[in-house]
C-alpha cells in the first residue's frame, strides 16, 4: 500500500504518521490487503482541523472520507471512521458476489453438449433432455453495434482468448462479428443476404 500524506501549515510528525498508519492498517486488514494507495491531506485552518482520505482498492473502487475536529486525531478517527463504512459496505459486496457463484454441484457438470449447443439459439424449441437437464440462455449483456469497417474493428478486438466485437459493416451495412480464434487468428461472421 502507498501512503502519500500532505500537511497544509500542519508538520507531519512520525507520531502523526503512525497513527495514520494504524488506522489505515485496519481498513486494509479488512480488504483484505487490497488498497493500492491512500493520499492523506491534513490541513490546519485557524483552531480547526481537516482531514481527507482517499483510498483506491482493486478493481478501481475509490472511497473517499473528510471529517474536521478541535484535534489532527479527532478528525482522523471521524475521517477512518467513514472510510471503514464504506470499505465495509465494498467488503460485502465481495462476498455477496462470491456467494452467488455456481454450486459445487453445478460446477462439476458438464457445459453445453454440442448436440444441444443448436437448441440454446432457439428458445421456442428448448425441451428437457432426457436427463432433466434444460438449455438456458442467460442474457450477459448489451453492445452498442458501431458502425465500422473490417479493419477497424480488427484493431478494436483485444488480444485475449474469447474476445469479440459485434459491429456494423460500413460497406454492407450489415452486423458482423469479429472474434478471436484459438489459434490467435481472427474470425469473422458475416449474416447471408
Amino acid at each position: 500500500m502507498r501512503l502519500e500524506l500532505t500537511g497544509r501549515h500542519v508538520t507531519i510528525t512520525p507520531a502523526v504518521r503512525r497513527a495514520v498508519e494504524r488506522s489505515l492498517a485496519r481498513i486494509a486488514r479488512m480488504l483484505n490487503d487490497s488498497v493500492i494507495s491512500v493520499q492523506v491531506v491534513i490541513t490546519r485552518e485557524k483552531a480547526r482541523h481537516y482531514v481527507e482520505m482517499t483510498l483506491h482498492a482493486r478493481g478501481d473502487h475509490f472511497m473517499h472520507g473528510a471529517a474536521e475536529g478541535r484535534d489532527v486525531g479527532g478528525a482522523l478517527g471521524a475521517a477512518v471512521e467513514k472510510l471503514e463504512h464504506q470499505a465495509q459496505k465494498l467488503k460485502s459486496r465481495w462476498t455477496e458476489g462470491k456467494r452467488q457463484g455456481v454450486s459445487a454441484a453445478k460446477a462439476g457438470s458438464p457445459g453445453i453438449r454440442p448436440e444441444r449447443a443448436g437448441r440454446a439459439f432457439a428458445p421456442d424449441l428448448v425441451a428437457p433432455e432426457p436427463d432433466g437437464d434444460v438449455v438456458r440462455i442467460i442474457r450477459a449483456r448489451r453492445y452498442a453495434v458501431k458502425p465500422m469497417s473490417v479493419d477497424e474493428a480488427a484493431l478494436e478486438v483485444g488480444a485475449a482468448l474469447g474476445a469479440f466485437l459485434v459491429f456494423r459493416n460500413a460497406t454492407t451495412d450489415s452486423v458482423n462479428v469479429l472474434f478471436r480464434r484459438p489459434d490467435g487468428h481472427l474470425g469473422l461472421i458475416e449474416p447471408e443476404a
